[in-house]
């Protein structure tokens, strides 16, 4: 891992607009049509496919001059099964390579795990199912060689709404290889970024800022509003090592307050040129990182 200058990284999330890169997938309806045997003979070709597409997502981040890429949570779908866990066991070493290649090229890489990590529920099943998720995730972080440090970032929301208190203590209890990576971030409804900055504090993990997410929840009309860089500022003290903080950004597709995101990003917080790891949650990805390039970051050197 290492430090970063004072310009901020662009990151890749998951795919490119183009056809670059893309990774394959199976429905669980598919998969459980075949026997035992075949399932892991599917899934044994599919992670052999997508391992190898992401040396190419590698490949075009290097090319491209990106040094954050997040990985697609579908990366080995149900690798969290027997048959995935032992097709995944087979394929350590590729991952391992893989992993080392991202290192010596300096490609620092996260993952935001699906919807269905929830670890506030009310039910003890939906908190064991998405410590399950949290755990597959962890075992290929592990595989590919990656720190247990938020340098390598696992990142969820708070989950349900005003369950502050068993969302901390379910942290707590969690695994060393989660817990090491994880990191929480606040969304447009359910945790405001005051209230996941709480959490984040108490449970000794780190605060993902969105900024997007928190005009939404605030009801603001412009990034420019002060608590937007005071929130910005906040996170950062949650971070073991303030330079590798990670935020996101995304822009309203209809209007500034849509939740929905946008093509490219047109509107940026000014207090972002301090963000040193920033996500671009837009729709066309690279091209929405070539336009920030092209028109956002040169105005911090000019």
């Amino acid at each position: 891992m290492s430090l970063m200058s004072k310009t901020p990284q662009l990151g890749l999330v998951c795919i490119t607009t183009s056809d670059k890169v893309r990774y394959r997938t199976v429905t669980r309806k598919r998969l459980l049509q075949l026997t035992p045997e075949e399932q892991e003979q599917v899934l044994r070709q599919l992670y052999m496919e997508n391992l190898r597409r992401l040396n190419g997502a590698l490949d075009f981040c290097d090319a491209n001059n990106i040094r954050l890429y997040r990985l697609t949570s579908a990366l080995f779908p149900f690798a969290d099964t027997p048959e995935g866990e032992g097709v995944l066991n087979e394929l350590s070493a590729d991952l391992r390579i893989t992993g080392d290649r991202a290192t010596s090229l300096n490609i620092r890489l996260v993952v935001h795990p699906d919807q269905f990590v929830v670890l506030s529920s009310d039910s003890a099943s939906v908190i064991e199912n998405s410590i399950k998720i949290l755990q597959m995730h962890a075992t290929i972080f592990d595989k590919l060689g990656l720190v247990r440090s938020p340098w390598a970032m696992m990142e969820i929301h708070g989950g349900k709404a005003n369950r502050s208190e068993r969302l901390i203590e379910t942290i707590g209890n969690l695994p060393e290889a989660i817990r090491s990576r994880l990191a929480l971030e606040n969304d447009e409804y359910a945790y405001s970024a005051s209230e996941i900055l709480d959490v984040c504090r108490a449970a000794d993990v780190p605060m993902v800022f969105d900024a997007h997410h928190h005009v939404i929840h605030e009801g603001l009309d412009t990034y420019e509003d002060p608590s937007v860089a005071e929130m910005l500022a906040a996170a950062r003290t949650t971070w073991p090592v303030p330079e590798w903080q990670l935020v996101h950004i995304s822009n309203g597709c209809e209007s500034f307050g849509d939740r929905h995101h946008s093509d490219l990003i047109t509107t940026m917080p000014s207090s972002y040129y301090q963000a040193p790891w920033i996500e671009v949650e837009a729709k066309l990805k690279e091209q929405a990182i070539e336009k920030l390039r092209s028109e956002w970051l040169p105005v911090l050197t000019a």
